[in-house]
């Protein structure tokens, strides 16, 4: 426009056409069409020089004739809307709506002009929207597609899982093999990864597996119970991202495909026996990528991430997350419930037998809730078939049972008489079996509370006299009230009779 208003200039100075085009550096025909564009316009020079760039070339560059209708472009145009529409089934391709659209209208576009205005009409109605991270902001997770093998000693090789992430701001990655992508797995990635960044971002984006997502959503997802727990554990948020659009988290994707080159190339040829010595491959292969300067920057990703993001993550929980398992289970006649994972039993306090209770385990303890309410705690066991009890969640019954001991008995008989004591240490003795003398001796002391101490006592004082140790003969007395007749003592003297003879007719 600059040499528009040049050749304008020279014109209304009576310059003549050659010099001008000496001048300007353009043909003198071109410089005739703008003079003579000038001169069917009705406006002042003045007027001219007032005007803008685009008024310019709205004036003397675009020819303002009346379009060609293009009856095949406006057809194919009206369609693109339900082409694209049926392309998002599966199994259709372009060519499959190609041989429609030319079936239907047989003076339409080739193939590669179908394709070039399905192209363009999707760019224009789906296009990129550019995102700029905050530092601290989002931490980006991912699996990548393939997998990665290890070697055991004397077995087969075994595929292996590979859990990749990023931060949005430094692009610092993280790296790691994983046995699988159960919850169990994917939590502790996660938090390896926390621990790597040593803090914790404002929120993590993932995809929609089931360890993660239960029901995914457009404008909000159902989260996995276990994982919104870790994520309220360490205070960030999750924020899924939407279902078949990659484009929410295109760093990680981009991870993945560096991924491929810069770590799986360098340890796919090593055979590493297990999956701690194919990590511990990894974590060299990625400090040499995480360190190394990013294309056509003088920084490499950790020193950008130490230089802005470091300081503005989040700070780590002291206490490591401990997953918890959750079964619901019906307590026993018996006042104990299983965990099935182990096959071991573990006892609840005996008021919720038959009651549904949730049991929920870590790796080291195991609790047991009535609603909300912990009722019983325990050290995991993983013996199998094995019991696992307190004293104070038995009845009274049972922990008097429980508690049966010779000095515990011998102890009560004291309480009650000393001949019941001496009673009770005699059964003890003659007893063979413990417990076949610990149910005598409960039995006898419990006899107590029937006929009273008195009686009680003057009992066992009589069948000690008997040489009699057993429960039956003090029921026995009891019942026929022996204690109660008093025995007459019997005399030493001999009374004198013609047929007994003295020691002297032996002499």
């Amino acid at each position: 426009m600059n040499k528009l208003r040049t050749i304008i200039r020279l014109y209304e100075a009576q310059t003549g056409l050659k010099p001008i085009a000496g001048m300007v550096h353009i043909s003198r025909n071109t410089i005739k069409k703008y003079i003579h564009q000038w001169n069917s316009l009705d406006m002042s020079y003045e007027e001219f020089l007032s005007k803008s760039d685009s008024e310019l070339h709205e004036l003397f560059c675009v020819c303002h004739q009346p379009s060609t209708p293009n009856p095949r472009q406006d057809t194919l145009q009206s369609l693109l809307p339900d082409i694209c529409k049926a392309l998002t089934k599966k199994g259709m391709t372009t060519l499959k709506q190609w041989h429609d659209y030319i079936e239907n209208h047989p003076d339409g576009y080739g193939l590669t002009q179908f394709r070039l205005a399905l192209q363009r009409y999707r760019l224009i109605t789906n296009p990129t929207m550019r995102m700029e991270h905050k530092a601290g902001d989002k931490m980006f997770v991912d699996y990548t597609g393939s997998k990665l093998w290890i070697y055991p000693h004397g077995e087969s090789p075994r595929q292996i899982d590979v859990f990749v992430a990023i931060l949005g701001c430094s692009l610092l990655t993280y790296v790691e093999a994983v046995a699988g992508q159960s919850k169990e797995d994917f939590i502790s990635a996660c938090e390896n990864t926390f621990y790597y960044y040593g803090g914790v971002p404002q929120a993590i984006v993932s995809d929609n597996l089931k360890a993660a997502v239960i029901n995914p959503g457009r404008y909000e997802s159902l989260l996995n119970e276990e994982f919104e727990r870790f994520a309220e554990h360490y205070g960030v948020t999750v924020v899924p991202a939407r279902v078949r659009k990659p484009r929410d988290k295109s760093h990680v994707e981009n991870a993945v495909k560096l991924t491929y080159k810069d770590i799986f190339t360098h340890i796919e040829s090593l055979h590493c026996p297990d999956l701690k010595s194919l990590n511990t491959a990894i974590r060299s292969a990625l400090e040499l990528y995480n360190n190394r300067p990013m294309t056509n920057r003088k920084y490499s990703r950790r020193s950008y991430f130490e230089d802005i993001e470091k300081d503005t993550q989040g700070p780590l929980n002291p206490i490591c997350y401990q997953i918890k398992k959750h079964v619901m289970t019906t307590v026993g006649r018996d006042g104990y419930v299983r965990l099935r994972e182990d096959i071991h039993i573990y006892s609840v306090p005996y008021i919720y037998i038959n009651k549904k209770l949730k049991i929920s385990n870590t790796a080291s303890d195991v609790f047991i809730y009535d609603g909300y309410t912990c009722v019983a705690t325990h050290v995991r066991d993983r013996k199998e078939f094995r019991h696992t009890f307190k004293p104070e969640h038995l009845s009274p019954k049972h922990k008097a049972i429980m508690e049966w001991s010779p000095e515990t008995f011998l102890a009560q008989a004291a309480e009650i008489h000393e001949d019941d004591e001496c009673y009770i240490r005699k059964i003890l003795e003659t007893k063979r079996d413990i417990d076949q003398a610990n149910k005598i001796c409960s039995g006898i002391l419990n006899l107590a509370r029937k006929v009273g101490p008195a009686r009680l006592a003057a009992a066992c004082r009589l069948a000690n006299s008997y040489g009699r140790y057993s429960f039956l003969e003090i029921q026995d007395i009891l019942k026929t009230k022996s204690e109660q007749v008093e025995v007459e003592e019997e005399t030493g003297d001999i009374p004198e009779h013609e047929n007994i003879r003295g020691k002297e007719y032996y002499e």
